[in-house]
């Protein structure tokens, strides 16, 4: 005797794992970079309301550099600086603090238009996280919360 189960076939909905926005703002790279390179300003405009708090002091410089930001939640996070070029490019990976980056990586990219407006792209990179528990968070970084931060970013850098 044979006995067929009925399963049903769930739907995957694929999630993109490098998600991107990007909008041109009336400010130089240079006001813009100093607002995203000194950690102290970034709780001022994540639009994924995730940042609680920055020590002052933390101004990135190059790769290498290690800064850490206070999470909402009291968690530290250590955020490990990747790529590096003043004016133009940062990215980091943040981990647990004293812990290894566990594979999402944050970066942004300022391209002058002229002398007083920058287009800056903002990327969420998750591709290479494979901590099952992190994927739950990355999955719900949409493009549309990297949006919030780069318009946030607009409105302070164009005050």
């Amino acid at each position: 005797m044979s006995c067929w189960f009925y399963r049903p076939v769930t739907e995957t909905i694929d999630v993109p794992r490098i998600v991107h926005a990007t909008r041109d703002i009336a400010a130089t790279p240079a006001v813009i970079f100093d607002l995203i390179a000194d950690p102290a300003q970034q709780p001022r405009w994540d639009g994924n309301d995730n940042l609680a708090q920055a020590v002052e002091g933390q101004r990135v410089r190059a790769v290498g550099d290690v800064f850490t930001t206070t999470l909402t939640n009291g968690a530290d996070r250590d955020n490990h600086i990747v790529e590096f070029e003043e004016g133009r490019r940062i990215a980091w990976n943040p981990s647990e603090r004293d812990k290894t980056p566990p594979g999402h990586l944050w970066r942004w990219e300022l391209e002058p238009i002229d002398d007083t407006h920058t287009r800056v792209t903002h990327t969420y990179d998750w591709s290479e996280l494979h901590d099952e528990l992190r994927q739950v968070r990355a999955k719900a970084t949409t493009a549309d919360k990297l949006q919030a931060s780069v318009d946030r970013l607009a409105d302070l850098a164009e005050s």
